[in-house]
């Protein structure tokens, strides 16, 4: 049940890729974004660790264990691939020049303020390239399972945890939702087949707008 959702979340995040973008996935579930990539569409994957062009994962044949991403995973890169300083390759996030980053989140509020990095009394092993990448990145995406383990939301009208930009956020992709930040407030897009609005709305601390006519089928 868990993979359909990831499943689910990001497929439709892929399906907002253009082409020749260059895209930075963040750690955990948005990794799996790469694997759904729209047939004629190809894009140039960044990592903050200093890598341009990061291939699909090895097989177990295929291990090179100096290859791994910001996360510590070990990849494969592509024909072209080039390799920089961590320095250059924030250069390239606080310039404006990834045009799209996925990311997981713990909250997000009303305004689009992200918190995904920390939760009092765990430890803390840093924000990493977050705070960069929502602050750099012309699109910020975040793919997330809409509410907690025991149902309470995570979209929120102001969120508690320590925070990882300010209104920073510009769509949030759920199992159950597309969601547009706008300046008035959180759009309800595209709604997924198996819901309802009454369902979303449960779960979501904000009042959700609704676009005229209503939300669409959510696309998978």
């Amino acid at each position: 049940m868990a993979a359909d959702i990831r499943e689910r979340i990001v497929k439709r995040v892929a399906r907002e890729l253009k082409d020749g973008d260059y895209v930075n996935l963040g750690i955990g579930m948005p990794t799996l974004v790469a694997n759904y990539v729209p047939p004629g569409i190809e894009i140039t994957l960044h990592s903050e660790n200093g890598m341009l062009g990061v291939g699909p994962y090895p097989l177990d044949s295929e291990v090179d264990p100096d290859l791994i991403n910001a996360g510590k995973e070990t990849v494969t890169e592509l024909p072209g691939t080039a390799y920089f300083s961590s320095a250059d390759s924030f250069a390239m996030i606080r310039g404006g020049h990834v045009d799209l980053t996925v990311l997981g989140a713990l909250q997000v509020d009303e305004k689009g303020t992200l918190a995904n990095w920390a939760i009092p009394g765990k430890m803390l092993k840093g924000m990493g390239g977050a705070m960069d990448l929502v602050a750099g990145a012309k699109r910020v995406f975040i793919a997330m399972e809409h509410a907690t383990r025991d149902n309470k939301p995570k979209i929120l009208k102001k969120c508690s945890l320590p925070l990882t930009g300010v209104e920073v956020v510009d769509h949030i992709v759920t199992e159950l939702a597309l969601i547009d930040v706008t300046p008035a407030g959180l759009l309800l897009r595209e709604l997924a087949p198996d819901t309802t609005l009454e369902q979303v709305q449960s779960v979501t601390e904000p009042k959700l707008l609704l676009p005229p006519g209503g939300p669409k089928p959510m696309l998978t």
